[in-house]
């Protein structure tokens, strides 16, 4: 009964209340015309909630979420389908989907009514900034009568998933001499081409593809060789996310999520078997790894660890590329890390580092390059793809620096010198150049901005020249023309 005289509106507890009045008077008088007035008044209300609560349970709903799972920043589409699956008309029907904050406001639409064994639709868009597993719904329809006395409000059982996974930045394919070749044909056609120290070539058998000669192996032993096979390490991978809560800022650890799933994503497109690994260790399969790698990075945390010692251990399980998003870490820790690499796989280095702060990362540079990775420093997303592209051109020699560029400078002598610079990162750095020549000598050097250092020496020595950069400024660039016989000087870098 109390359910009852909670459906009905301010009009049908009116109906109620002028009954029970007229019932009393019509008792007191005695009048029994008013007494079965008012016996209608009260009894009209509460067989309208009677009926309108059995009405509720013959409508079903159909929802679906399109694309149930989308980045950052972009919208899905939401459908619902109510039907009637009763013989009657329904009477007015609001309905209002549940609908999480951050997903925006609840939607409502008005249906005058649904004619039996018929169904409504209804569209709306949704989306979020922030990633996450969002539930949607349930639906609540709110079932009133034709007199406007009752109003009950059901809510469906079902209910939606909507995955937002982090921002996907677009990554270009490297450069081939980048050695990120992948599993694709173009990739194996630059294996056969280039050729590889480490691989094991025997003799051309008829029937090999000349795809699979190996040149170099080939002009070594005068007669043809093939590889045996494709290096493994060429289509599998492993990407490796520092999860560290003490590594990251709140805004580095969501630049470092969205890195990991840019180059995940990446790595799926070009055909690579790959895995994700975390500071905690080896996340379990969830189906492909795009799947794995989506569902996991749209929820994941910063953990309590401090330390990387579970995701290294992880990583020595299975060979092939490595390629990993760093945070601010100690200089044992990232020697741990850099001993991961096996052989000559290619191995890679994403740091997140803020802008400005760029001294933190300078002993993780050097340790990581020096154990021959290729490393670049990333301040923002905007500056991702630039990051991913130079750090595959420079070929495992490459010094991160602001923007995560490089800057170098050369010069070359002989009866007169000159020297040319270029680079386009800022901050301070300091770079020696060293090249000599009788008559003709040349120099090369490397100039790191934020705090590293590059230098390279001629081929020959009679004499030298050092040169140290100032400030850098937005864009270095510089010649400089020395005297005769001398080399030119570094360039802003």
């Amino acid at each position: 009964m109390r359910k009852l005289l909670g459906a009905l509106t301010v009009r049908g507890r009116s109906f109620v209340a002028a009954g029970a009045a007229a019932v009393i008077c019509g008792l007191l008088i005695p009048e029994p015309d008013l007494l079965r007035i008012g016996a209608v008044l009260m009894a009209l209300p509460l067989l309208s909630a009677f009926g309108a609560g059995r009405a509720r349970y013959r409508l079903s709903c159909t929802r679906t979420v399109t694309p149930p799972r989308l980045p950052a920043g972009q919208t899905a589409s939401l459908t619902i389908r109510m039907s009637n699956v009763s013989k009657l008309r329904t009477g007015l029907l609001l309905a209002e989907d549940t609908v999480p904050y951050a997903l925006g406001s609840r939607p409502r639409f008005i249906f005058e009514g649904i004619g039996g064994g018929g169904s409504r639709s209804f569209t709306y868009q949704l989306g979020s900034d922030t990633r996450g597993r969002y539930t949607v719904g349930p639906l609540r329809v709110r079932v009133a009568d034709s007199f406007g006395l009752v109003s009950i409000t059901r809510a469906f059982s079902s209910t939606s998933t909507l995955t937002v996974t982090p921002r996907i930045v677009p990554l270009a394919r490297p450069p081939v001499g980048g050695s990120w070749l992948g599993d694709s044909e173009q990739g194996r056609r630059s294996i056969a081409a280039s050729g590889e120290d480490d691989v094991a070539p025997r003799d051309y058998r008829m029937g090999d593809s000349l795809r699979r000669v190996h040149w170099r192996s080939t002009a070594r032993r005068g007669e043809l060789m093939v590889r045996r096979e494709e290096q493994y390490w060429r289509n599998t991978a492993t990407l490796f996310l520092d999860t560290r809560r003490t590594a990251y800022s709140t805004a580095m650890f969501e630049l470092a999520v969205t890195a990991a799933a840019s180059v995940g994503v990446h790595l799926a497109g070009e055909g690579f078997e790959a895995r994700l690994v975390t500071d905690v260790g080896e996340v379990a399969s969830q189906g492909s790894f795009n799947d794995t790698l989506l569902e996991t990075l749209a929820v994941v945390k910063p953990s309590r660890g401090v330390g990387l010692e579970a995701g290294i251990e992880a990583l020595g399980t299975v060979g092939g590329q490595v390629i990993a998003v760093l945070g601010e870490a100690s200089a044992e820790q990232v020697r741990e890390l850099a001993a991961t690499r096996r052989g000559n796989a290619p191995a890679l280095a994403l740091l997140m580092v803020e802008e400005g702060a760029w001294d933190t990362a300078a002993t993780a540079s050097q340790v990581l390059i020096g154990a021959g990775w290729q490393v670049a420093i990333v301040p923002d997303a905007a500056r991702l793809p630039l990051a991913w592209q130079q750090m595959h051109r420079a070929g495992g020699r490459y010094a991160p620096g602001r923007y995560g560029s490089h800057g170098e400078a050369n010069g070359s002598g002989g009866g007169n010198g000159s020297g040319n610079g270029r680079g386009n990162g800022s901050g301070n750095g300091t770079g020696t150049v060293t090249g000599t020549g009788a008559d003709v000598g040349a120099g090369a050097g490397a100039g790191v901005a934020g705090g590293g250092v590059g230098e390279a020496s001629g081929p020959t020595s009679a004499a030298s020249a050092t040169g140290a950069t100032g400030v850098t400024g937005a864009s270095g660039v510089t010649g400089v023309t020395g005297p005769s016989g001398a080399i030119g000087g570094t360039g802003h870098g």
